[in-house]
């Protein structure tokens, strides 16, 4: 298509500012131009919320007859008055850090969850990048995403009669996509070149509004690519390793390309996963030509503003490449570059570190992004052991404790997920504003009686068994052979009823069927009279997931059992628009993974500002947030370093048993328990703490700050030291200390008994590397003696034979022989060890 193709249409004169309007995604958590697109067209806007499809479909006539209609102009003047005022405002990063992160960051990520209206997403990892960049909009933290615009985007979702998932790619037509040509100052389409073997493939650059910050997307789909390079960027996690290598250059080359293009100069990069990894090696490539510098000097320079976000919880999740393929693809890219893919290869591979066997070594992209990057971290406290315990094996001899992952726990971006009821609550107890300041923990809601607590459960609960009457509607009810109408349409759905959720991907680890486990509990509780409950159930498995398939075929087939039908409702083709209608409503949302596979678990979050509670396994932030007051764990107390050597099968029936223990001892007669007006007041005092302790605390508004303040600024204050002189200096210094380190050694090892505890001597042999440039340190692991410490050796002496030998000492509490070990690493604060030098030295 051609760039006239995308000319906005005719607009009366008064109403131009609509265009501005409906290109700003803002629209999705921000409901105040709510009725401007209801006025426009009702159906439209409630079946799509897309804004931009609502004004493409309107009518001339209906346009000018709004245009003339004195209400809606005084409707419509106040949305672009408080549309111009949200840009022009003071933010927290305006006023806390001004222009303390220059341009401000670039963030890479395959997938994005803005709205469902923009359907370039599957699941959590889309979400967290979607919150993450509305949150920096409310902050007005100077954030430039990267991302790709995919032709069909992940699949959508039906089910058969026989309770099998079905796959469909519907075609997302760019024009009714809220979003727009990326136009030079020239006014023309900005393109960008990526070069692929025998060709060039050209693609095109998008712009989707949010709010302060902008998406940049790329796609493939241009007319003068050969057919098979236009559907590069067709669809999303595509299963085929040659297909996945050519979208990961698209958006790691071609998305830095894209940057230095528009003259952007983002002081950091961040990336939100591996598959970003290229825009790295991009970054430093374009260093290098502005410096006309060498790559090892680009990559010292720019590696200290890289970030690497990871939230895979095992080894095999992050993706390979076969030398043969990289060879074919890269090779174009890398002509005339120093680093050919050996060296590539030599960046990422598990053989360049781990291991002495070059047998078919394989370019992991987790590990090119770590190699490439000053810091990186996991999402929870516990995927920070996680991540540290799966990137181990790349810094050969450090023990897992001492691997410098870090870790922000993620969190939602809480107006995107708040109910109007729970909308109005919040604003009574706290103000209008609230969400945009930098709260660390929510305000308390003393002045909200119990009543109006309870009152907007009902509400929602009310509203979510319309909603999913709706839905079961749509999904023909009435055309299931062999169903009862009524159950199948969703008719004997309770809005009294106790409700749970779980809706999530439907995959073997996150144990969706730990329920159906135990089938008959499962129908006493759902056939109890005075006590009942209904479950909702959401979720896609990806198209090779056959594990997956079939836990939605058992769920689907247990749903329309004749004493089950009505209880039990699986609501189709899950995304951003069900979510956020079913954590509204429920009033248990359920976790159950396998520990410690959970990174972080977002979903439960959603809840919180709603009045939902948890009921989750002890994992992810729930591992952080819970209490006996909040809401109800699995195995409280589980940790990885217990589980981290079991079989991650080993406590699948002993969690069913405790999670139906909760259900039936805890949450179902908790629910019931009113008082003589109808109140569960046990419940709502869940409720509040749940609401006041963790709403905040689990907010993409503190994770969004979190990330500024102990990654960007420091991280920003030790790139502005790389200059081209210093990253050149840097870099021979520690060349010439990887030329000696092979002859350094101990001498020996001695011990004497003080008062206190215990006085090691060790003698180093340095061969002539300065002191100052090494740490020597004594190592005793965890053990019933004490918790694990490294103690700092001092040196007290040169020896008088020897040039470069020194004696160390230091005193530690007492140990039986062979606990404490002496070590030799790097000492430098300009680094972030042992990342940018993993260089160790143990006594054997």
């Amino acid at each position: 298509m051609t760039l006239a193709a995308y000319t906005p249409r005719s607009l009366p004169e008064s109403l131009n500012g609509l265009f501005q309007l409906a290109l700003d995604l803002r629209w999705s958590w921000h409901h105040g131009t709510d009725e401007l697109w209801r006025a426009l067209d009702a159906e439209i806007w409630d079946t799509t919320r897309n804004a931009w499809l609502v004004l493409n479909s309107v009518s001339g006539d209906r346009l000018e007859e709004l245009a003339a209609d004195p209400e809606f102009q005084g409707s419509y003047n106040a949305q672009i008055s408080a549309h111009q005022e949200f840009i022009e405002a003071d933010t927290w990063y305006s006023s806390e850090c001004p222009g303390d992160l220059g341009e401000g960051i670039a963030y890479f990520c395959m997938e994005y969850g803005l709205s469902e209206s923009l359907p370039l997403y599957s699941g959590g990892l889309g979400v967290l990048a979607g919150d993450f960049l509305k949150a920096a909009s409310d902050l007005g933290v100077p954030v430039m995403a990267v991302g790709l615009l995919y032709q069909q985007g992940y699949f959508r979702q039906a089910i058969s009669t026989d309770g099998e998932q079905l796959e469909f790619y519907p075609y997302n037509d760019p024009t009714m996509l809220p979003v727009s040509p990326l136009r030079d100052d020239g006014g023309e389409w900005v393109r960008v070149v990526v070069p692929f073997p025998g060709r060039n493939v050209r693609l095109r650059a998008w712009k989707a509004q949010v709010g302060r910050c902008e998406l940049l997307l790329l796609d493939s789909n241009d007319p003068r690519n050969e057919p098979g390079d236009r559907g590069i960027t067709s669809e999303l996690y595509t299963g085929d390793p040659e297909k996945r290598l050519q979208q990961e250059m698209v958006l790691g080359i071609g998305g830095w390309r894209l940057l230095k293009q528009l003259g952007r100069q983002p002081g950091l990069c961040h990336l939100n996963e591996g598959h970003c990894a290229l825009a790295l090696i991009e970054r430093a490539f374009s260093w290098q030509d502005e410096c006309k510098s060498d790559f090892e000097t680009a990559r010292t320079a720019t590696r200290s503003t890289n970030l690497f976000t990871t939230h895979t919880s095992v080894a095999s999740g992050f993706d390979h490449f076969s030398p043969p393929l990289l060879r074919l693809y890269l090779t174009p890219w890398l002509k005339g570059r120093e680093l050919d893919v050996d060296h590539l290869l030599a960046l990422g591979s598990e053989h360049s570190q781990a291991s002495e066997s070059a047998d078919s070594p394989k370019l992991n992209m987790a590990l090119l992004a770590l190699n490439m990057s000053g810091r990186f971290n996991g999402v929870s406290r516990i995927h920070q052991k996680v991540t540290q315990t799966i990137f181990q094996p790349f810094f050969p001899r450090w023990p897992a404790a001492d691997i410098p992952a870090d870790y922000v726990t993620n969190g939602i971006h809480t107006p995107s997920w708040d109910s109007p009821e729970s909308d109005a609550i919040w604003t009574r107890a706290c103000g209008k504003d609230r969400w945009r300041r930098p709260l660390q923990t929510s305000c308390p809601m003393t002045d909200i009686t119990d009543e109006a607590l309870w009152e907007m459960r009902r509400l929602q609960r009310t509203r979510l068994v319309a909603y999913l009457r709706r839905r079961l509607a749509s999904q023909h009810c009435e055309q299931k052979p062999g169903t009862n109408h009524e159950a199948a349409c969703g008719l004997l759905l309770d809005h009294e009823t106790l409700t749970l959720g779980f809706a999530r991907r439907f995959t073997e680890y996150k144990r969706p069927d730990l329920l159906l486990k135990d089938k008959e509990r499962l129908l006493r509780l759902l056939e109890s009279r005075d006590r009942p409950i209904q479950i909702v159930l959401a979720g896609k498995a990806h198209p090779y997931d056959r594990r997956g398939k079939e836990i939605i075929r058992q769920w689907k087939a247990f749903s329309r059992r004749p004493d089950v039908e009505g209880k039990v409702v699986f609501i189709e083709d899950y995304d951003l628009g069900v979510a956020n209608q079913l954590i509204q409503g429920v009033d248990v949302w359920l976790n159950c993974p396998r520990h410690p596979w959970e990174a972080c678990g977002t979903s439960g979050m959603k809840v919180l500002v709603n009045g939902g509670l948890n009921l989750s396994q002890y994992d992810g932030w729930w591992a952080e947030a819970w209490n006996p007051d909040v809401g109800w764990a699995i195995r409280p107390g589980a940790t990885f370093d217990e589980l981290s050597g079991s079989n991650n099968h080993d406590h699948d029936l002993s969690d069913r048993d405790e999670l139906f223990d909760l259900l039936e001892n805890e949450v179902i007669p908790g629910f019931y328990d009113v008082d003589s007006d109808g109140i569960p007041r046990q419940w709502l005092r869940r409720m509040r703490a749940s609401m006041d302790r963790l709403t905040a605390a689990y907010s993409a508004n503190r994770m969004v700050r979190e990330y500024v303040e102990r990654f960007y600024l420091p991280m920003a204050e030790k790139g502005s030291k790389r200059t081209q002189e210093t990253s050149k200096a840097l870099l021979e210094e520690y060349n010439t200390l990887k030329r000696h380190w092979p002859r350094l050694r101990f001498n020996s090892f001695t011990t004497s008994k003080v008062s206190e505890g215990q006085t090691f001597a060790v003698e180093v042999y340095l061969d002539g590397i300065d002191e100052q440039r090494i740490a020597v340190e004594l190592v005793a692991e965890q053990s019933e003696y004490g918790p694990r410490t490294v103690a700092a050796m001092t040196i007290k002496r040169l020896l008088s034979g020897s040039a470069h030998t020194y004696v160390y000492e230091c005193e530690v509490p007492s140990r039986p022989e062979g606990h404490y070990t002496p070590r030799i690493r790097v000492r430098d604060d300009r680094l972030n060890l042992p990342l940018e030098n993993p260089a160790i030295l143990w006594l054997k």
